[in-house]
């Protein structure tokens, strides 16, 4: 019980208390949640990606074994997700919705911080590398799955391909790859605008929630979401050992695969209108519940 009501201290009230700043923000203030969307989407989040990309301290046969785990297990749990979209005769926008419930976990601002109190330092370094590869397929792949909802496949992939996600990882990993040192009057604002992406993914959560309607269809959100915190950590695990992945990077990868509904996919549900209100309920609901399956989760690994 102390293990519990230390992760809901120091992890879960941070998030709410900020995303509580975005409620209020957006109904006393009426700050438009849109212009915000698209400052993330478009500036910030790119800028979060690069910098994560050529500051990260992992190096060796971890990297390449955590980024197939990260990349396995998300287009595992996509397949799993669209045959119950088609178990659940889901529409288009609705599976697109569901699709991206289940597939994305919330490993930066949930995943991170947990995985730091739980396991220390180096699961800390090898977390890093498991959310880069899970955030960079989550704003490409996500993207996508979130604009098929809405357009033709042709359309999506020239929609994904507009993404500066894309071109941010590509620079990223030419910089790093070639040694170069950025001067200090790019990385600086880099490192600035990297360091603002994540408390204003959390801000959008609380706007959104602020204008969100739970959504009609209960019965797929509670599906969604007992298959993202139940079934995706025991896939890591299944994946884990058959990848050789053990200690701190089994650590990281399972944790980061047993977070709630990624804040991030609140994002890409409002940027291509795909069932708002579904994916902010799912991660809001996800949040409170993660909890209660965290602890069993930690207690496990340790």
């Amino acid at each position: 019980m102390t293990g519990l009501l230390a992760i809901f201290a120091n992890d879960i009230v941070p998030v709410f208390l900020i995303a509580t700043a975005g409620y209020l923000a957006a109904r006393f203030a009426k700050a438009d949640v849109g212009t915000l969307t698209r400052v993330a989407f478009f500036v910030l989040l790119p800028c979060l990606i690069f910098n994560l990309i050529i500051t990260s301290p992992i190096t060796g046969g971890d990297v390449g074994r955590l980024v197939a785990a990260a990349a396995i297990i998300i287009v595992a749990m996509g397949a799993v997700a669209f045959a119950m979209s088609k178990a659940l005769r889901l529409s288009s926008t609705e599976r697109a919705a569901f699709l991206l419930v289940v597939m994305f976990s919330n490993g930066g601002n949930f995943g991170l911080p947990l995985v730091s109190f739980a396991f220390g330092p180096l699961a800390l370094a090898h977390a890093s590398v498991f959310f880069l590869a899970g955030a960079v397929l989550t704003f490409v792949l996500g993207s996508y799955i979130a604009a098929a909802g809405r357009r033709s496949p042709a359309q999506a992939l020239v929609g994904v391909l507009k993404m500066p996600i894309i071109y941010a990882a590509a620079a990223a990993l030419i910089v790093k790859a070639m040694h170069f040192e950025l001067p200090m009057m790019a990385a600086r604002p880099i490192a600035l605008l990297s360091g603002a992406a994540l408390p204003t993914m959390i801000l959008i959560l609380g706007m959104q929630l602020e204008r969100a309607k739970f959504p009609k269809r209960v019965g797929p959100l509670a599906i969604a979401i007992a298959t993202s915190l139940i079934v995706t950590p025991l896939v890591a695990l299944a994946l884990c050992r058959w990848l050789g992945i053990g200690g701190a990077a089994r650590q990281a990868a399972v944790t980061l695969s047993a977070m709630p509904v990624a804040v991030a996919t609140t994002i890409l549900a409002l940027e291509f209108d795909v069932e708002p209100d579904f994916v902010t309920g799912a991660v809001f609901v996800s949040t409170i519940l993660s909890p209660f399956t965290l602890a069993p989760v930690i207690a496990y690994l340790t």
